[in-house]
């Protein structure tokens, strides 16, 4: 698997876990590992209200979290990826649909790769 197919896969991965983890469909433990499992320990996000947020902050968040939105569902666009040996910047537009309610966000991530993966080191979200 190439650099891009690495980061285009845990983009996809994390969105389709953080689906189920809102629906609570899964066995709350290992879903919660496996979300974790993806991000660098120096991970920061900056959301769409423009708050920082650390992983020891959203991993805090995630259990309140879990099985909040049963029929939420996430579809993913306009993923675009570049990358260099160790990184990649990708960009994608992310609808969340809960209801009759829908919230749109385009984010741009900054992946550190490695022989096996790519792991979320940075993400800026914004509203759309």
């Amino acid at each position: 698997m190439n650099n891009t197919e690495k980061v285009i896969k845990e983009i996809k991965e994390f969105h389709t876990d953080i689906e189920a983890w809102f629906r609570g469909k899964e066995d709350q433990k290992s879903l919660y590992k496996k979300l974790l499992d993806g991000f660098n320990p120096d991970f920061k996000m900056v959301n769409g209200n423009n708050n920082t947020i650390t992983l020891t902050a959203f991993s805090e968040w995630l259990p309140g979290a879990y099985g909040q939105f049963p029929d939420r569902s996430i579809v993913l666009e306009n993923i675009e990826v570049h990358i260099t040996e160790s990184h990649g910047l990708a960009s994608y537009v992310e609808t969340q649909t809960t209801g009759s309610t829908v919230t749109r966000r385009k984010s741009s991530a900054v992946f550190l790769i490695d022989k096996e993966r790519a792991s979320w080191l940075h993400l800026v979200e914004k509203w759309i």
